[in-house]
């Protein structure tokens, strides 16, 4: 009973450990991969309260495996063909191109930098083609790169983790088996295998959507069920060859991926989930089996390695493959240098180590030091850069800044006016191609289409909008767009303008502006002649004065425009913290506004001699 508790505490410890630094991360905005890499290190090695192999025994391997499986499964999840419009091309090349350039640049600085013997150099330099979804994920959530970098980086993670882990097999077999196989015949059972288990793959994310269309499936079952095909379509494969599951479960998440089942977004969410709690519980695990004799077999010719690794391997490889594409060259200088290794690397190298080591090849105790020193090396040195050479090289848009407008009519067309003259994004979407067009004349961009759908099929960057605000004449359909994006985007970060149901629920949205106006009276007021305004909160003129006059006037006040840059919006349900040299986004009535002649809704950037 005492170890069954003390097991149940240890997993506990992990969950709490993994989150609170993802945790940290968000709060603080570094990399999550680092921080989660140094708190297993610090409860493991350091402190001793998680010992993997102590604790888990015989289970740690297919835990690892069950959870790398699911982790790439859910990046296959990710995949939609669409997204190789834009980086299809530079994805086959780094595929076809950049894996076995890498795997051959991968053996040669393994053999003379590490000083490994060939064959033990080669299976290490396979393993080494691949990055990972499990830390390239994390990073990509902390940047705000063009589209095109994040699809090359994500697609080249996700396809190439499989193939790395083959390679190794391959290698592997043809050091295990001797004499008794010749180097044709592994590589023919090799890809026989893999093209199995992309045949299992395909079967298998057939099978489920099928399903799901035909409501087979209730939608309480779905998620399980899901969950259950993925860990059993992998062993089944994993049973033919070792590693081939990894292509499978990627591939059948790639099918359900591009395959409409009416539960998707659902299902995308629930793995989303349960992905974040499994990498946060694997890297604590095994950062926590680094122990001090495995650095202490860390060796200093192993840094000859790293350094090749780092600036010769990766960047030669990748600006190899991308060399006749027409890809901008500060993104191929930026995907060069961006690689960092995880779970699966340091997953597939101590697997095959312990394997070798049983079958007395030497060298192979010196894989696992190897290995670790090529991810804690990574994870450092481009968790921490990638953000400040993506400044550099002109990719970082920074934190998204921008207004989200859902609904095409005179009022967000006026606002998005005045939003854009505030030097700030903005966006309207609509299905209204007719809509659309008088937004199009006064130079608005925008967006045709249901945002429901193109929002979650990525087809509109929600990293770049601070607030989404809908607007539409259906205070139904206002309240499913903000209860749907709402865990995309945020809750705090979702608003609808007022209706006459009154629809109740954060999760609903906000109700936007202070009272809640409904959008008939937004534009009726515009149609009067209200107009746009900013007003500057000074320690002369401090907010609560602002408070009385705006209600003199009987003016509306929309948002407020933080000294820091962040965009707050007023509703409701909140009135946010105002602070001197904060300004106040205002809709007002024409009394208010200057006496310079404008039509109607015509933008105002400048202050009222009143509220100056």
């Amino acid at each position: 009973m005492f170890a069954i508790d003390s097991l149940l505490v240890k997993i506990a410890l992990i969950g709490v450990i993994g989150l609170s630094a993802q945790w940290i991360a968000w709060r603080t905005g570094r990399p999550a991969i680092a921080l989660m890499l140094i708190a297993g290190i610090v409860a493991g090695p350091m402190l001793g309260l998680i010992d993997p192999e102590r604790d888990f025994g015989a289970l740690r391997e297919p835990i690892i495996k069950l959870a790398v499986a699911v982790i790439l499964f859910e990046g296959g999840l990710s995949l939609k063909f669409r997204e190789l419009r834009q980086a299809g091309t530079a994805v086959l090349m780094l595929v076809f191109i950049g894996v076995p350039l890498g795997w051959a640049l991968g053996t040669a600085a393994a053999y003379y930098g590490a000083g490994l013997p060939l064959e033990l150099a080669a299976l290490f330099g396979g393993v080494m083609v691949v990055t990972g979804p499990t830390v390239i994920a994390p990073l990509l959530r902390s940047l705000n790169v063009p589209p095109r970098v994040k699809h090359m980086l994500k697609w080249e993670a996700i396809v190439n983790d499989p193939i790395g882990a083959l390679i190794a097999v391959g290698v592997f077999s043809y050091m295990t088996h001797g004499g008794g196989a010749t180097a044709s015949n592994i590589v023919i059972d090799v890809v026989a295998a893999s093209l199995l288990a992309i045949l299992i793959g395909v079967a298998a994310g057939f099978a489920l959507t099928t399903a799901y269309l035909r409501g087979w499936i209730p939608e309480y079952l779905k998620a399980p069920i899901l969950l259950t095909s993925v860990i059993a379509v992998f062993v089944l494969s994993d049973i033919i060859m070792h590693e081939t599951g990894l292509i499978t479960v990627t591939v059948m998440g790639v099918v359900m991926a591009n395959r409409e089942t009416y539960s998707s977004h659902m299902l995308r969410r629930f793995k989303e989930d349960l992905t974040i709690l499994l990498v946060s519980g694997v890297f604590i695990i095994l950062s926590a089996t680094l122990d001090w004799q495995v650095v202490q077999n860390f060796q200093l010719r192993f840094l000859l390695f790293l350094l090749l690794l780092l600036f010769v391997v990766r960047p030669l490889t990748i600006m190899t493959a991308l060399l006749f594409t027409r890809i901008p060259f500060r993104e191929r200088l930026f995907v060069a240098w961006v690689a960092p290794r995880g779970i699966v690397a340091v997953a597939v190298t101590g697997l095959f180590a312990l394997r070798l080591t049983d079958y007395g090849v030497p060298g192979a105790e010196a894989l696992v030091p190897l290995g670790f020193g090529v991810v804690i090396v990574t994870i450092f040195a481009h968790g921490f850069t990638a953000g400040a050479l993506a400044r550099q090289l002109g990719l970082d848009r920074g934190k998204g800044d921008g207004v989200l407008l859902v609904g095409a009519n005179s009022w967000t067309i006026a606002f998005a006016q005045f939003v854009k003259s505030q030097g700030r994004q903005v966006l309207i979407a609509d299905e209204d191609k007719l809509a659309l067009r008088r937004a199009r004349r006064a130079e608005i961009p925008v967006y045709h289409g249901n945002i429901l759908d193109e929002a979650h099929d990525d087809e509109i960057e929600l990293a770049q909008f601070r607030q989404l605000i809908a607007a539409t004449g259906s205070d139904s359909y206002n309240a499913l767009v903000c209860s749907e994006l709402a865990p995309e985007i945020g809750p705090e970060r979702v608003s609808r303008t007022g209706g006459q149901s009154r629809l109740k629920g954060l999760r609903r949205g906000r109700a936007f502006t202070l009272a809640g106006t409904p959008i008939e009276e937004l534009l009726d007021r515009l149609q009067a002649g209200w107009t746009f305004g900013r007003t500057r909160i000074t320690e002369k003129f401090t907010y609560d004065e602002f408070v009385a006059r705006m209600k003199a006037n009987g003016g509306d006040s929309l948002a407020v425009a933080k000294a820091s840059g962040e965009l707050l919006i007023f509703s409701t349900e909140r009135r946010p913290h105002v602070d001197a040299e904060d300004v106040i986004w205002t809709f007002v009535p024409p009394e208010v506004a200057p006496t310079a002649s404008r039509s109607a809704g015509a933008p105002r950037t400048e202050e009222t001699a009143a509220e100056r």
